[in-house]
């Protein structure tokens, strides 16, 4: 079956949901009133409750295999059963809730299996995150970055080569809707030639996307470039939240360290590759005179549909604005598309030395920028180091975050001919330093 064959669930809000009709069905875990958490799937306003849904002899063959695997509240084990599981269960599940199926009596007279997704469930990280690594493949931001601090030389000459990263820290990941605590750290003010400490005053996000890992390689192992696809669970959104004060100060001679560490955000739930095929692209062409990647990481189909265009948005909630009931601002709207490498290039690249990935590693794509001004993916950029405030619709002004500010991360695939899909919403609200 394929997307365009089925347009429609019996699950009323499903069908033209903005971010989850029967095309999308992303995986997550949930709780309810306090329960222990468990697999879903989302679909319209509600999540298809994979628990209740086994017990209830919904599911046979490799599909039950599949859900069996998303039991005990991660989906670690279900990620490391690969593509075939994943595409089992997904089939199974559009035949379950597309309109006219057999089983919609079954399923509604088991009212536990469906459940209202908004008010009463409480959505958690969809997996126990073992390793993750922040990419910098974004190249407009890597740019825009580098023109502040080397004006004549903004990209370094290893950034067309190589896929730039850095290993980040897995035990500060959290949902969206988890509180930002301001961080503390080493800053060194303007004219001063010794660092102080405190909370940080320039407070960022970063707008990105997401790659979860996974089957995993084995350690001295290296994943082909050509099978790289096989290896990535899904997508979400990420925000890499930045102390651009105490980066700016730490990040030499080894790179970021306390100025990112001490959260990262994710939309919590899990966009398969199958539901993302519609919208995948050729990899947009390097500009003339950038070189070829080594043969490492070429591979001729990841070169004609190993990118993807999903159009990003950032948008900006003050406090201020609540209390006046304005809606959010948006800060910029870019795409995917603006990766200078695919996922497939950073699942290899980081592989490539032996290095083990496992099923739950998570990927972050870097910044993602588009070229025109209105395209940027955060503050550092749009108000050029803090020279251009943001003007707002409350009369406020921004040069970097302030506490009660809200940032909201949207994602929106569309193609004509198919039904649209989203990514849910990552949100992430700053309060004040301890």
């Amino acid at each position: 079956m394929t997307q365009s064959t089925l347009t429609r669930s019996w699950i009323a809000s499903a069908n033209g949901h903005t971010d989850f009709p029967l095309h999308n069905l992303p995986m997550g875990v949930f709780s309810l009133d306090g329960s222990l958490p468990r697999s879903g799937v989302a679909i319209g306003d509600h999540i298809f409750d994979l628990e209740a849904a086994l017990a209830a002899g919904l599911f046979e063959g490799q599909a039950k295999v599949a859900v069996e695997a998303t039991l005990g509240g991660t989906l670690n084990t279900y990620f490391a059963l690969g593509r075939s599981a994943r595409v089992a269960l997904r089939e199974r599940l559009i035949e379950l809730l597309s309109e006219g199926s057999t089983l919609r009596g079954k399923i509604e007279a088991q009212g536990a299996t469906l459940l209202p997704l908004a008010a009463d469930c409480q959505l958690h990280l969809p997996a126990k995150i073992g390793d993750y690594t922040d990419f910098y493949v974004g190249i407009e931001h890597a740019k825009n970055v580098g023109k502040l601090f080397r004006p004549d030389n903004p990209l370094l000459p290893n950034y067309k080569y190589v896929p730039i990263g850095y290993h980040g820290r897995a035990s500060t990941i959290r949902p969206s809707g988890v509180e930002v605590r301001r961080p503390k750290g080493q800053t060194l003010p303007a004219g001063q030639t010794e660092p102080s400490f405190g909370p940080c005053a320039r407070l960022d996000y970063e707008l990105e996307l997401g790659i979860w890992i996974g089957q995993g390689n084995e350690m001295g192992d290296s994943i082909p470039v050509s099978e790289a696809g096989e290896h990535i669970a899904g997508f979400c959104l990420l925000n890499d939240w930045s102390a651009r004060d105490i980066q700016a100060w730490e990040y030499q001679p080894l790179g970021p360290f306390l100025s990112k560490s001490f959260i990262t955000t994710l939309s919590p739930w899990v966009v398969s590759a199958e539901a993302l095929a519609p919208f995948r692209r050729a990899q947009p062409p390097r500009p003339e005179g950038d070189p070829q990647p080594l043969a490492y990481l070429l591979d001729p189909e990841d070169q004609a549909n190993g990118a993807l265009d999903i159009e990003l948005e950032v948008l900006l909630l003050t406090q201020a604005m609540r209390e006046q009931q304005l809606p959010a601002h948006r800060l910029g709207l870019s795409n995917s598309l603006n990766m200078y490498w695919t996922a497939a290039q950073l699942v290899t690249h980081h592989s490539v030395n032996g290095c083990q990935l496992q099923a739950g590693d998570l990927f972050g794509s870097g910044t993602l920028s588009g070229p025109q001004r209105s395209q940027l993916g955060s503050l550092l950029e749009i108000t050029e180091g803090g020279k251009h405030p943001v003007e707002l619709p409350s009369g406020e002004v921004r040069k970097f975050l302030e506490d009660g500010d809200e940032i909201i991360l949207r994602a929106r695939c569309v193609r004509e001919g198919y039904a649209s899909i989203g990514f849910g919403e990552c949100r992430g609200t700053v309060v004040a330093a301890r």
